[in-house]
Order: structure tokens, then C-alpha cells, then sequence
């Protein structure tokens, strides 16, 4: 039977039966996926392991209905979507604010920006019944998806609803547009369903055209991260006691594998010259601690683990923050900054928070995930890419002998982040016209 027509859309009957046979292959896939969430949470992260049932939308009902369910994947999307949920907080104080994730490090995120201000639980596997229980328990008024991460059943159980979704922030690289074209008859009826998309940039508002988001649906709102970090204060005490005045300070912030060793390259090289600086290394995943611990262990380098000195003692210059949640607390005491996932073929994590500090920014050339604000950052002189340790510790030195040039970058950077707010007010606008 074809689904009734609904938001000006009504799906095919291969279209549906298209959905029917993703789900069904997700009943045979989820057992495994399951078993594997179990196995990592009795290592890793017990807490992620009490709160398995929630995965099949046996989650805590909202303590008041008719409020706004924020879908975010992780860190970033958490801290992107921060300023949106608060601004909503501010101008609707007694509405209720939902915030799923699919990580712990995610969910950690969201007890740290909002603490108890919010409901939250990690967002159900992608089955229609585990979907359909967890809007239920939670009657929100709208969904609001950010950046990417889109579900079929979710959306589908929202439409048949008459709930609004929304994608704000939506990111949509050249490669997941290609894709997600190959499978038109499971994706297009996502993109039917949403109500309306707000595009983080050009590129991302070209690719959702092309998938066929008709221009109604359709808003280019620019990135809502520079809002999100334009807002970035410094911490009223120093990170550490450090201060850039002693000595330069590079942080490598949010790093993957093979990028720490990278990092220790380029410092070595400068301190075979004599050159005094401080390392700040961040790994992107808590669980890589202990690896990038026993790494620079391997090369015989003291260091600290952040987590265990309240200050870093002189003859320190190696700093292993293994804490969530002080990437800025780092940034805001740093000379210069690499930007992880960038090396390693990840995408490129957030340049925009480095650049919130005023300083000069190195990333790799992997940087399709934010290939606007890099391409900005890049053109004002505010980043440099690098390939490999050699070109980091050159960068880094030029900036060392240079003052005047590192200032030069680091405000470069700050100015392309004040000249590209208004995300924020562009996505409410949105927001207000399906919700009142």
C-alpha cells in the first residue's frame, strides 16, 4: 500500500519497499553491532554499557512534552549545535531540550556544556519500532538534525508524525553526495521528508541541489561553528600555569594516529636547534591516550599527563592533555595550533576554534570536511598547510623568528571568523518558520 502524502511528499512503492529491505538488513546486522557495544563497554567506558537498552529506544520520557530533540553525533556536533540550544534555552526558557549522541565522548560533552539542563540519552539503532517507541517517550515538537548524520526510519517515523526535521548546520562533501546518489531510491526519500535544510556552505547547499532538495527546502545559512566560537572566552586561570610569554606553545589539537608522531617530529627537529617550545598534544579519542603515553615514552621525551599536574614543571616540554572537554583551555594559552584529522585522511577537524584565539593554524591536506572555512583561512594567511614533520617545525620556526608574522596570521584568522557570523540568526529564522 502506497504511504499517505504528507510535508508534500509521498513515496513510491519501491521507495518504501527499499526502506522495508534496509531495515530488515539491519535486524541481521544489529545482533553483531550490539554484542560489539557490550564487549567495548565492559573495557572502555561501563557507564556506555548500562545504557545499552537504549539503543532499542528504551529511553527515560521527557520530563515535559512538546519540546526540541536535538540529534548530534559527537563532540563536534554537540559543540556546533551549543549555541543554537542555548539561544533556543534563552528565548523559551519552560521548553524542554532533548540531546542524543552516538558516543560516549559526545554524551560526556553534553554533561559538560548543560549538565542537568537537558534530557539526554544515546539516539537508537535505525529501526522503525526502536525509533517510533523513542519519539513517543519524548513527543517533541520538532527534530533538529546537525550537519550530517541522517537516519531513514528516524525520519520516516518523525514524518508519519507530522513532526518537523530539520538539518541545520548540514554538511554534504562531493564523496557522501556521490554516494548517497547511488542509492537514490533509499536516500531521496529522506531528502523528501526533511523539512527544510540549513547548508553550512556553498559546496554543501550546491551538493544537496544536486540531490534534488528543492530550492523551498533549501537555505544557505553559512557555518553556525563561526558563531559557536566566536562566543570562545579564555579561562580566568592560565591552562596549566602556561603562558606563550616564557616560550612558544604549540598544541596539536584533536590528533589521530600517526599525526602525534608527526607533531614529535617537528619538535624534536627544533630542539636539536636549540629553540625553547612547549607541546600541547590532544588526541581526538580518549581511548588513544595510553597509545600516544607510550609513544612518547618510546622516544625517551619526559612529559605530563594533564590529568595529574595542576602546573607544568620547567624542564617539562612535552604535555599529554588526556582530558575532554580543554581543546580551549590549550588553544587559548597556544602560540600556534595544528588542527588534527588533517594528516591523517580524516577530513580536518574544527580550524575555527584555534582560530578564535588569534593564532596561526597548520592543518595537513586533508581538509574536505570544512573545505570552506579552510579555503578562508588559508587565502587570508591565517593557515598553512603542512604535509609532513620537516614543513611543520619550517613553519613553526618562521613564526618563532617572526613576531610580527604570527600576529599577522593569528588576526587574519579571528577577522574571517567575525566576518562570517550570523549562522545563528540565519538557522532561528529557519527554525521559526516550522515552529512556532
Amino acid at each position: 500500500m502506497f504511504a499517505a502524502e504528507r510535508n508534500g511528499y509521498k513515496p513510491t512503492l519501491l521507495e518504501d519497499v527499499c526502506r522495508w529491505a534496509y531495515s530488515l538488513i539491519l535486524v541481521f546486522i544489529i545482533p553483531f553491532a550490539f554484542l560489539q557495544l557490550v564487549l567495548r563497554g565492559s573495557t572502555r567506558n561501563k557507564d556506555y554499557n548500562r545504557r545499552r537498552f537504549e539503543r532499542f529506544g528504551f529511553v527515560a520520557h521527557a520530563p515535559k512534552k512538546n519540546g526540541y530533540l536535538f540529534h548530534c553525533v559527537s563532540v563536534g556536533e554537540v559543540v556546533a549545535a551549543s549555541c543554537l540550544i542555548k539561544r533556543i534555552m534563552q528565548e523559551e526558557p519552560d521548553c524542554q531540550i532533548t540531546v542524543t549522541t552516538t558516543t560516549p565522548t559526545g554524551s560526556a560533552r553534553v554533561r559538560a556544556i548543560f549538565g542537568e539542563q537537558v534530557h539526554h540519552f544515546y539516539l537508537p539503532y535505525d529501526l522503525h519500532m526502536a525509533m517510533a517507541g523513542m519519539l513517543k517517550r519524548i513527543q517533541p515538537k520538532a527534530v533538529l538534525i546537525t550537519e550530517v548524520e541522517l537516519w531513514p526510519n528516524l525520519i520516516h517515523a518523525c514524518w508519519k508524525r507530522n513532526i518537523p526535521v530539520m538539518v541545520v548546520n548540514a554538511r554534504m562533501t562531493d564523496r557522501s553526495a556521490r554516494r548517497y546518489k547511488k542509492i537514490g531510491k533509499l536516500f531521496n526519500p529522506m531528502l523528501g521528508k526533511l523539512n527544510h535544510i540549513c547548508a553550512q556552505g556553498e559546496r554543501d547547499f550546491a551538493n544537496y541541489a544536486w540531490l534534488g532538495v528543492s530550492e523551498e527546502k533549501l537555505t544557505l545559512t553559512n557555518n553556525i561553528k563561526f558563531d559557536q566560537v566566536a562566543s570562545a572566552v579564555a579561562p580566568d586561570q592560565p591552562f596549566l600555569g602556561l603562558s606563550d610569554t616564557d616560550h612558544p606553545i604549540l598544541v596539536a589539537g584533536s590528533t589521530h594516529e600517526l599525526e602525534e608522531e608527526v607533531v614529535l617530529q617537528a619538535a624534536t627537529a627544533l630542539w636539536e636547534k636549540e629553540h625553547s617550545l612547549t607541546v600541547i598534544i590532544v588526541p581526538r579519542h580518549p581511548e588513544r591516550f595510553e597509545a600516544v603515553a607510550k609513544l612518547i615514552k618510546a622516544k625517551s621525551l619526559p612529559f605530563v599527563r594533564s590529568s595529574q599536574v595542576q602546573s607544568v614543571p620547567e624542564n617539562i616540554h612535552v604535555v599529554l592533555l588526556d582530558e575532554m572537554g580543554k581543546l580551549n583551555d590549550a588553544y587559548a594559552v597556544a602560540s600556534f595550533a595544528f588542527v588534527g584529522g588533517s594528516i591523517a585522511d580524516k577530513g580536518g577537524h574544527n580550524a575555527l576554534e584555534p582560530a578564535s584565539f588569534s593564532i596561526p593554524i597548520m592543518m595537513g591536506p586533508h581538509t574536505y570536511n570544512n573545505p570552506v572555512i579552510c579555503s578562508h583561512l588559508e587565502e587570508c594567511g591565517a593557515l598553512i598547510k603542512v604535509e609532513d614533520g620537516e614543513a611543520m617545525s619550517t613553519a613553526i620556526e618562521r613564526w618563532v623568528k617572526n613576531a610580527s608574522e604570527r600576529e599577522k596570521a593569528g588576526q587574519a584568522g579571528r577577522k574571517v571568523l567575525e566576518d562570517n557570523s550570523g549562522a545563528l540568526e540565519s538557522t532561528v529564522k529557519c527554525i521559526r518558520k516550522y515552529v512556532n
